[in-house]
């Protein structure tokens, strides 16, 4: 069986650069399931992706498929032929499906019985036949959302398609997809080449069309973007600000990617330079470009899809194109610190939050009166607190901030300086949104965390008090993101708070406005839900989350301590004995209907496992009592630990259940004591 490559293309129209790789990830995973559910072997799959196509190259994949045989059961024989030996109509009329008569079948015999048999040998089909419908296939199944039609076709696709190449090595396989015949040839570079690519084998694809100056591959693509932008940026002694997600969308923009570095009047930079930089990166596709220092500098680099004889023309062009978005910029500065932020207060009433919840305004109050809680918790400048959560919101009525929402908060942070606010109130605003995604920075000072974090509780509570919980992957107001946030700012700034006492101080302070009954215990459940996930991302075992939040322990840092103090717990040698016992003393005393003493009674023990069992824990509590105290949990589960032995001896020369009622009870009363002392941590049964 021979081997060649096949080439799959697909050219269209400019596709959406935000698409592009999705599209083309979704194409080549969808031919692999098919060529897989197809028994089609094969070395090697390559993805390739331009503005103009979405292209797979299956390397080394065999001419065809292998013959099947395949067996088809008959009647059972007893129902096959009468009481005469002769084939029953049932026999005859499966024998003729199969194409063969009853005397030719062959037998099938299990310990069941026995039936008729036929194995046909089934050709495999050959690659030009299975192709087609293949690639039908895979495109019918690529994520489009909002597919188009064009001129009078019915035809629905992301953008209109222009070519369709379908080659296996020199062939070109017959076939059409999206109204268009298969052929061998492709689109090179809209202006740089004249005419279609005619590719004379499928393992000429990449070459061809660098020719036709199209960098087919996308990673070898972005990589040139890099390194062009990298040394453009060298010479001009400047660092340019390589944006991932505007990396990508820069690859999936251009087709032979040529970089240049353009200038801008050194006056915008008087402007701060958060807004500037989201201009050139979001309404241009333009790197900014900063010195060592990492100040922003009056350059930016682009990338365009053009190789000019005269680059300078296309500079003047996009120099051009930039310095109106710049003006708005500093227009919008200027204009907006003429008016200061406490002015702005009065404009949050017209702003609703939430139809049930009230305004702007009433949210930027509630913020302001919780920061002022939490600030005096953590000892922090309560006044400061205040002001910043009223503050909060009042740069979302900025001229900036409305065509540039990206920087609220940070503009917030400007134009409190400009208004002689105290630089930890203007800092605070800025941090109010912090963390904004995964692995983003937190909030400085402890004045912005106690914005934050109150800004956070608010929604949570808010939106989980009139009955709107997230469902699904729907979450409107992102309230998994808000609980990552309060649980990461608390823990990792290591501040001493209690989720419950804010959860309850912050329903108090939206009055009557809150239809749900279970604001507290939703929410609380909810922040301890994101837990898991918190933790798990950390690699931290299920079954010590799970132990640990058993106890619903409800101020993340002492959760933390209670994490830690299992997790190490958990590789003692003792661990699992003792979580087995614990596990078994819960059974135990489930079953058991009776009243437990205060305390176990000395006089009653009778047997020496028992009393040394007591003994040991009675020196053991009071090293752990001190300890509990200081939250030391790791240190008193690794005295907890050493009842190992006493444990088992115990259960191994001592009948807890005991026809004595009252020595029984003294059993259960001593275990359910030592129980106690590891619950008061975690429930250490479920490891």
């Amino acid at each position: 069986m021979t081997t060649e490559t096949l080439l799959i293309e697909l050219g269209t129209e400019e596709l959406p650069p935000k698409a592009l790789k999705t599209l083309a990830t979704a194409l080549y995973d969808n031919i692999k399931s098919q060529l897989d559910s197809h028994d089609l072997a094969y070395s090697e799959i390559k993805w390739f992706a331009t503005p103009r196509r979405l292209a797979v190259q299956v390397l080394e994949l065999i001419d065809k498929q292998s013959d099947k045989i395949v067996e088809k059961r008959g009647p059972a024989v007893n129902v096959a032929f009468d009481e005469e030996g002769q084939p029953s109509r049932a026999a005859m009329g499966w024998a003729r499906s199969n194409g063969i008569t009853v005397e030719q079948a062959e037998r099938l015999t299990t310990p069941k019985g026995e039936w008729l048999l036929h194995k046909a040998t089934v050709a495999g089909k050959k690659i030009s036949e299975l192709v087609p419908d293949m690639v039908t296939t895979a495109l019918n199944k690529l994520p489009i959302a909002k597919p188009m039609r064009w001129g009078a076709e019915r035809i629905q696709f992301i953008r209109p398609v222009h070519t369709l190449t379908l080659m296996y090595g020199e062939q070109v396989i017959a076939g059409s997809a999206l109204g268009v015949d298969s052929s061998n040839q492709v689109q090179g570079h809209r202006f740089h080449h004249q005419g279609l690519v005619t590719l004379n084998h499928a393992n000429d694809y990449q070459a061809e069309l660098l020719k036709a100056f199209v960098e087919v591959d996308y990673q070898a693509r972005q990589d040139k973007i890099i390194a062009q932008i990298k040394q453009v940026a060298d010479d001009i002694s400047a660092v340019a600000m390589i944006d991932e997600d505007l990396l990508e969308e820069v690859t999936s923009l251009v087709e032979w990617p040529v970089t240049l570095v353009g200038t801008f009047d050194e006056d915008f930079l008087n402007v701060p330079a958060e807004p500037l930089i989201y201009s050139m990166k979001d309404h241009q596709k333009y790197f900014p470009v900063t010195n060592s220092d990492g100040e922003l500098v009056n350059k930016f680099i682009f990338v365009t899809n053009i190789q000019s004889k005269d680059p300078s023309q296309i500079v003047f062009g996009n120099e051009k194109v930039i310095r109106p978005r710049l003006a708005d910029a500093e227009f919008f500065f200027k204009t907006d610190q003429k008016q200061t932020l406490e002015s702005r207060l009065s404009t949050l009433e017209s702003v609703l939050f939430q139809k049930q919840l009230g305004t702007l305004k009433a949210k930027s109050e509630r913020i302001a009166d919780l920061s002022k809680v939490i600030a005096k918790q953590l000892g922090e400048n309560s006044d400061d607190a205040y002001r910043a959560g009223l503050l909060s919101k009042t740069d979302l009525m900025s001229d900036m901030v409305l065509e540039f929402p990206q920087v609220q908060g940070t503009m917030g942070k400007y134009y409190a300086l400009n208004d002689g606010e105290s630089a930890a109130i203007a800092q605070a605003l800025e941090d109010q949104y912090r963390p904004r995604f995964a692995g983003d920075s937190l909030p400085e000072a402890t004045i912005g965390c106690a914005v934050a974090i109150s800004d956070k509780i608010d929604t949570l509570v808010g939106i989980f008090g009139i009955n709107q919980p997230p469902k699904g992957d729907k979450d409107p107001f992102a309230l998994r993101r808000a609980a990552i946030g309060v649980i990461r700012i608390v823990i990792e700034k290591q501040l001493d708070l209690d989720l419950a006492v804010l959860i309850n101080e912050s329903i108090d302070l939206f009055g009557d406005k809150l239809t749900n009954e279970n604001t507290a215990e939703n929410v609380l459940d909810f922040i301890m839900g994101r837990f898991r996930a918190f933790y798990q991302e950390q690699g931290i075992a299920v079954d010590v989350i799970q132990a640990v939040l058993a106890k619903k322990p409800s101020a993340p840092l002492d959760f933390e301590k209670r994490i830690k103090a299992v997790s190490y717990f958990g590789e003692l040698p003792e661990a699992e004995t003792l979580a087995a016992a614990n596990k078994r003393v819960g059974n135990i005393l489930a079953k058991f209907d009776g009243q437990l003493y205060e305390g176990f009674k000395t006089e009653l023990a009778s047997e020496q496992a028992e009393k040394d069992l007591a003994e040991t824990f009675q020196k053991i509590s009071l090293i752990v009592s001190p300890l509990m105290a200081d939250k030391n949990y790791q240190a008193a589960l690794t005295e907890l630990a050493q009842l190992k032995t006493p444990i088992d001896t115990f259960f191994d020369n001592v009948m807890v259940m005991s026809d004595d009622e009252a020595v029984k009870t003294n059993r259960l009363t001593l275990l359910n004591e030592i129980r106690n002392s590891f619950l008061a941590i975690a429930d250490i049964s479920l490891l």
